[in-house]
């Protein structure tokens, strides 16, 4: 089969030996065989069921992306000095199975989290755009065509370590919230807070340029008009378009939702707080 080299788990050493002479006694040179140290459980045992150990399938439906696994796993038992985050191209340039380590790794789920995200934050949002698709259909949330994708990448990278985290955490840009969090509405869609909120639609109702730096502009200078601070102002816009107290800032949140949705939301909180 002109098969060169074998690499296996070294639970197979004790095979070689007796595979190499029924090769020879055939008359077929052997290929070189290498043997790897197992890849163990964060306990230090051997990588099992009991651990956990599932399908690849399941770190896609988890939110990784095939960049960060292939780069875990080849730092599982490989290293080419300090660097830790790899593209598929320097992986194939770099390897050398002489540089393969002698010693058992063990699963460590928080590094392949940090790698992830580390590939998040390097990859052009084009191209992890289809990955975040599919997630957040998985979660029936309807994803129109456009650019608005890649913004919510862009947006949210900083703050998510997986992309099945990501969508969770953006579902309220691709539809409106049903329902406010309700300690967050208890807090900031008071009484007091719908004339604020009045206050803040007419200033962004009136913006020539939906950008994000006009956008913190107008926020800002409702805040310093009013002299509430900024978080008294930009907190209850929060919780009004995104149906909770956490979100990317919110000049970038207005930016990616657009003008219409914006108003129509803060509208909607305003009649909320003031019942």
């Amino acid at each position: 089969m002109k098969v060169t080299h074998v690499i296996r788990g070294d639970d197979h050493l004790n095979n070689t030996p007796r595979q190499m002479n029924m090769l020879r006694a055939m008359g077929v040179e052997p290929p070189v065989y290498a043997h790897l140290p197992m890849i163990l459980g964060p306990d230090g045992t051997k990588l099992s069921k009991r651990h956990g150990a599932v399908s690849v399938l399941y770190y896609r439906e988890e939110g990784y992306l095939p960049e960060a696994l292939l780069n875990y796993l080849a730092r599982l038992g490989w290293s080419h000095g300090d660097q830790e985050i790899f593209t598929l191209e320097e992986m194939t340039a770099l390897f050398d199975i002489a540089d393969v380590n002698k010693s058992a790794s063990a699963i460590n789920p928080d590094k392949l989290a940090w790698i992830n995200q580390q590939h998040l934050m390097k990859l052009p949002p084009a191209q992890v755009a289809p990955e975040l698709r599919w997630q957040l259909d998985r979660l029936g949330v309807p994803v129109g065509e456009g650019t608005q994708l890649e913004a919510v990448i862009v947006a949210q990278r900083e703050r998510s370590k997986t992309l099945r985290e990501m969508a969770v955490a953006s579902r309220f840009f691709f539809e409106a919230p049903t329902a406010y969090d309700d300690k967050a509405a208890r807090k900031h869609l008071t009484a007091d807070a719908a004339p604020v909120l009045e206050e803040s639609m007419a200033r962004l109702s009136a913006l020539e340029d939906w950008r994000a730096e006009s956008i913190h502009q107008a926020i800002q200078a409702q805040a310093e008009t009013s002299g509430f601070g900024l978080g008294k102002v930009a907190q209850p816009l929060r919780v009004a378009v995104s149906g909770g107290g956490v979100s990317p800032p919110i000049d970038q949140t207005l930016a990616i939702l657009g003008r219409e949705e914006t108003i129509r939301r803060v509208r909607a909180a305003i009649e909320f707080a003031g019942c």
